[in-house]
């Protein structure tokens, strides 16, 4: 480790590497400041331009636009009472508030500070804790991963919303779509109705594109009315400034939200924004004023941002080490990586020693270079919120089309990707979610090749699943995944 740590540190200080991942922080920060915009559509965008860059070099600016719109979010919750990001929310309750005082400029501090912090601490744990993780997996053999891939899978149940059964729906939709083109074990093509270009299968980019960014393009443009100017709805005041013990005074809340974040981000199916509520709502109770929650507190941000910041270094974890995205922005990291040659598992510590250590220190300087940007460009920040979405829109669709095609310039990815988008605006039309349909495409083929390699081994007796005690511990893992998702279903309509 010691050895990876030296020669990461020596290739991530290249100048290709800082600058792109200053690029991708700056771009993360841009996305995650407007409302409507979110990070995955960032990721999805800016993925094909990471092609032409070496495997190192492309993941980390992808990583500096996660942990950058995870910053960027609060920009507009502050500003305009409105979270950039669903992990800001509860950015929102103090930010807000605060910033109405005409101590803006205050609030947009602490947020970076607590940011930084919960992004810089969670990225050593992900440094320390990944690549022990990943020696683990040297004991999976196809059982092993056939279960892993349907506790991932199962984490279907978990981000399906109210309606379970459309998520699961969803999911086996993803699998199937997972299924077109040449099986990898008897040659027999599958689904491709005699299209040549899908011999090969669908390609992934111009899928993401089409899921995520042309679907809430599609949304967007469905009412031009709503097409507008954001304005800002308070302003910074000049003479406003953070005093060092206003923030001091919430370092344990900082601190403690930190771990909050890093636990729940490396749980599958959950996120920043459930963090972010837990966090805050331990930093009230625990305060020494928690008559100042609501109002405008220092604490009640700082513990917001500090854990939806930690949350990614948490969920790459698992992402990076077991190849179980826990949501749809690691769930694309995932297949970037695959994209590079990065099959996360036992030997990518071992076969990828340089590139994965880059990427590991890299991620922790990534959010300092955070806190540069942040600094030198608060102000600037601020004024993204003002950005027409009729200007933004038709650029963003330009940027889909060249995406989608530059894969492996074919116009027939351009159709593919407009299927999709047409496909996840039905979805969304009828309250079927999309992220179960992305982790069906990405799991299915890991599961379906592992599970013929496992029966061949025990001459077709599904017995080989429950008598290998990794195997059975995801069995295990995979029903208490479902009955905790099913038990929050039930809470959800009740509460409704």
């Amino acid at each position: 480790m010691f050895e990876g740590i030296v020669v990461g540190l020596g290739q991530m200080g290249s100048l290709t590497n800082l600058l792109f991942m200053n690029v991708g922080v700056l771009i993360g920060i841009i996305f995650g400041a407007i409302p409507g915009l979110t990070v995955l559509l960032a990721i999805v965008l800016f993925l094909p331009l990471t092609f032409g860059l070496s495997d190192t070099t492309g993941i980390l600016m992808l990583i500096g636009i996660y942990c950058g719109g995870s910053y960027g979010g609060s920009i507009s919750a502050i500003l305009i009472n409105t979270p950039g990001t669903p992990n800001a929310a509860a950015t929102v309750i103090d930010g807000y508030a605060l910033a109405k005082k005409g101590r803006a400029k205050s609030a947009l501090m602490v947020a970076l500070y607590a940011s930084v912090f919960g992004g810089v601490v969670s990225a050593i744990v992900l440094l320390f804790a990944a690549p022990p993780i990943a020696k683990v997996t040297r004991f999976f053999g196809p059982a092993e991963y056939f279960t892993l891939a349907v506790f991932g899978i199962s984490i279907i149940a978990g981000v399906s919303g109210k309606n379970m059964l459309k998520g699961i729906m969803a999911g086996c939709l993803g699998i199937l779509i997972s299924m077109v083109g040449q099986d990898a074990t008897t040659g027999v093509f599958r689904f491709s109705f005699d299209i040549i270009d899908l011999a090969a299968g669908v390609e992934f980019v111009p899928v993401l594109i089409g899921l995520f960014a042309i679907s809430e393009l599609l949304a967007k443009t469905s009412d031009y009315k709503k097409l507008h100017t954001m304005s800002s709805a308070v302003r910074m005041d000049h003479n406003d400034h953070l005093h060092i013990k206003e923030f001091l005074s919430a370092w344990k809340a900082i601190v403690r939200s930190t771990f909050i974040g890093i636990v729940i981000g490396a749980i599958p199916g959950t996120g920043g924004g459930i963090a972010s509520f837990l966090s805050y709502n331990e930093a009230k109770r625990k305060s020494k004023h928690p008559e100042e929650f609501g109002n405008g507190s220092i604490e009640g941000i700082a513990a917001a941002e500090a854990a939806n910041n930690a949350v990614t270094g948490g969920a790459l974890i698992p992402t990076m080490t077991l190849g179980v995205p826990g949501e749809a922005v690691t769930a694309v990291m995932l297949g970037a990586l695959m994209m590079n040659g990065l099959i996360p598992g036992s030997r990518i510590f071992i076969e990828h020693r340089d590139v994965m250590y880059t990427i590991l220190i890299g991620t922790v300087f990534i959010n300092l270079f955070m806190l540069v940007q942040g600094k030198a460009l608060i102000r600037v920040f601020s004024l993204i919120t003002k950005i027409p979405d009729s200007l933004l829109m038709p650029i963003l669709f330009a940027l889909c089309v060249a995406g989608a095609y530059a894969v492996s310039n074919s116009v027939f990815n351009v159709f593919i990707m407009f299927i999709f988008g047409g496909l996840a605006f039905a979805m969304h039309y009828f309250g079927y979610p999309v992220v179960p349909l992305l982790l069906g495409i990405i799991l299915g083929p890991m599961a379906e090749s592992n599970l013929k390699r496992a029966l061949v081994i025990s001459d077709g007796s599904p017995l080989i699943f429950v008598t290998r005690p990794i195997s059975v511990v995801f069995i295990l893992l995979t029903v208490l995944s479902v009955y905790a998702s099913i038990r929050s279903s039930m809470v959800k309509k009740q509460e409704d």
